[in-house]
């Protein structure tokens, strides 16, 4: 397992297949997404590439839609890329522009966490990827699986995380420039969540 900290100038996101009406009713669904939309949006403030997944949207639906605004503006994101693999790593155009985007570290979240998310983190990381799973920004229609999920990762070799937690990381010091933005984030996502709870 990796013992560096993450480091913005190397590392992506893998966003992996929030879709239709799953995405609306896996376990704790508004917080999955309040959670998502923050993390999103800090990429963006942190300019940190993203691979935009989703699983045979022909079938499952497109990304929910205030997800997938965020991502379609985003010039870092690399755009809808299908798949019909429950492990993205088996997509040659997936593993591709994984490969091209030169990041060792990867943050993963998505959909659902015992199969994509988990099947997607294995295949990284039988590509020496450090692998972060935030494990407030996954989800499963049941939390036995989600938490499943957490524990087979983890043994893996995965670094459990946080959306939170990454974003400080990536961004390290409160002098940088997207401090102040990425925590006017926290503020709406801190509202989003106490009206859920």
């Amino acid at each position: 397992m990796s013992k560096e900290m993450l480091d913005r100038q190397n590392c992506g996101l893998v966003f992996v297949d929030v879709q239709g009406e799953l995405a609306q009713m896996v376990y704790k669904s508004a917080h999955l997404l309040a959670n998502l939309k923050f993390l999103l949006r800090s990429c963006e403030a942190l300019s940190i590439p993203i691979i935009w997944l989703e699983q045979y949207p022909q079938g499952l639906g497109s990304t929910v839609p205030e997800l997938a605004s965020i991502l379609a503006q985003y010039d870092k994101a690399s755009g809808v890329l299908e798949k019909t693999h429950f492990n993205a790593m088996l997509e040659p155009s997936i593993q591709q522009q994984v490969n091209a985007a030169n990041c060792d570290q990867w943050l993963v979240v998505g959909i659902e966490s015992h199969i994509c998310v988990y099947q997607t983190v294995m295949g990284l990381l039988r590509e020496n990827y450090s692998i972060h799973l935030l494990c407030d920004a996954i989800s499963s229609l049941r939390n036995e699986d989600k938490q499943l999920a957490i524990k087979r990762l983890q043994q893996e070799g995965a670094v459990i995380s946080s959306v939170e937690m990454a974003v400080f990381e990536l961004l390290k010091d409160a002098k940088y420039e997207a401090f102040k933005s990425v925590l006017s984030l926290i503020k709406e996502r801190q509202l989003t969540l106490n009206a859920l709870n």
